[in-house]
C-alpha cells in the first residue's frame, strides 16, 4: 500500500487538474470536428481514448519532470517532499514507471488512424524536453502550451484524417491560454525559483504580470471568436462567449493576488472550470 500511495503521489493522480488541462483541448478539438448526425458511440469512444491518453501521458510527464528537477525540488518548500526529491522513490524505479505508462499510452494511441499516430509520435521529444526549458529560457510556459494543447490538433485529425486552418488557429490561441494560467501557477514558487536560478514567465513579467496575462488571454479570446466565425456558428455561441471572457479577465486577472500562493493556486485550478465552459460553448455552436 505504501508503494501504491507513493506511485499516486508521484503521478499526481489525486490532483486531476493536470490531466484535465491536457484533456480539455482534446475534447474541444473532437467536439469541433465531429459530425453529431452520425454515430455518437464513436464520439464517446474517442473521448475516453483521449481522456485515458491524457491521464497516462500527464502521469509519465510528472515522473520525467520530477527526475529532471529532483535537485531543484529539494530546495523548494512546496516540492521538497515529492517522492523522488525526498528519496522515497529511486530514479531507476521512477523511470520504469514512466516507461510502463508510455507503453500503455501507446496501446491507446494505436486505436487512431495512421496520421494521428504519426503526429502524436512526432510530438514526444517536445513533451519530454519541457522540464529542461526552465534552465535555459524565461519561456518554459510557452513550451508547456505547445505541448499541452497539441491534443486539440490530434483530436481534429483523428476524425477528419487531415489538418486544416481551424484547429491550427484554435491551437495557437490555446497556447496563450496555457501561457497565462501557468504564469499564474509559477507565482507560487517565484521566491524559491529566483534563489535557485530557475527561469519562468512569472519571473520575467513579475513587475507587471497582469498586463502580460491580459495580452495572453486576449489572444486566446480572439481565437475563440475566429473559430466561431470559421465554423459558421450562430449567435448563441457568441453570446455564451461572455462567460469565458468574464472568467479570464475579471476572475483570473483583475482579482489575482500574485503575492498570495493560495490565491494563485485557486486561480490556476479555476481553468478546469473554464475548460468545461468552452466545451459547452462549442457544443452550443455545433448543436444549435
Amino acid at each position: 500500500m505504501n508503494q501504491i500511495n507513493l506511485f499516486i503521489e508521484l503521478t499526481r493522480l489525486k490532483r486531476p487538474i493536470g490531466f484535465m488541462l491536457l484533456f480539455w483541448p482534446c475534447l474541444w478539438g473532437l467536439t469541433l470536428v465531429y459530425n453529431f448526425q452520425s454515430n455518437l458511440f464513436n464520439y464517446f469512444f474517442y473521448s475516453i481514448l483521449f481522456l485515458s491518453g491524457s491521464i497516462l501521458m500527464r502521469s509519465a510527464g510528472c515522473i520525467v519532470n520530477d527526475i529532471a528537477d529532483k535537485n531543484f525540488d529539494k530546495k523548494v518548500e512546496r516540492t521538497k517532499k515529492r517522492p523522488i526529491a525526498s528519496g522515497k522513490v529511486s530514479v531507476k524505479l521512477a523511470s520504469i514507471y514512466a516507461l510502463i505508462l508510455c507503453g500503455i499510452a501507446f496501446l491507446v494511441l494505436i486505436n487512431f488512424n495512421k496520421l494521428t499516430i504519426l503526429m502524436a509520435l512526432i510530438s514526444m521529444p517536445l513533451a519530454f524536453t519541457y522540464p529542461l526549458m526552465k534552465r535555459i529560457t524565461y519561456w518554459p510556459q510557452l513550451f508547456l502550451g505547445i505541448t499541452f494543447n497539441y491534443g486539440l490538433v490530434l483530436a481534429w485529425i483523428s476524425i477528419a484524417n487531415e489538418i486544416s486552418i481551424i484547429p491550427i488557429i484554435f491551437y495557437l490561441g490555446a497556447i496563450f491560454w496555457t501561457l497565462g494560467y501557468d504564469t499564474i501557477y509559477g507565482f507560487q514558487d517565484i521566491k524559491d525559483d529566483e534563489i535557485i536560478g530557475v527561469k519562468s514567465t512569472s519571473i520575467k513579467f513579475k513587475n507587471d504580470p497582469k498586463k502580460f496575462l491580459f495580452i495572453s488571454y486576449c489572444i486566446f479570446i480572439i481565437s475563440l471568436f475566429l473559430i466561431g466565425v470559421l465554423m459558421s456558428f450562430k449567435y448563441y455561441y457568441f453570446i455564451f462567449m461572455i462567460f469565458p471572457i468574464l472568467h479570464l479577465l475579471i476572475f483570473q486577472i483583475k482579482r489575482l493576488n500574485t503575492n498570495s500562493p493560495s490565491d494563485c493556486l485557486n486561480k490556476f485550478k479555476s481553468n478546469n472550470f473554464l475548460g468545461m465552459i468552452i466545451f459547452i460553448n462549442i457544443l452550443i455552436g455545433k448543436l444549435l
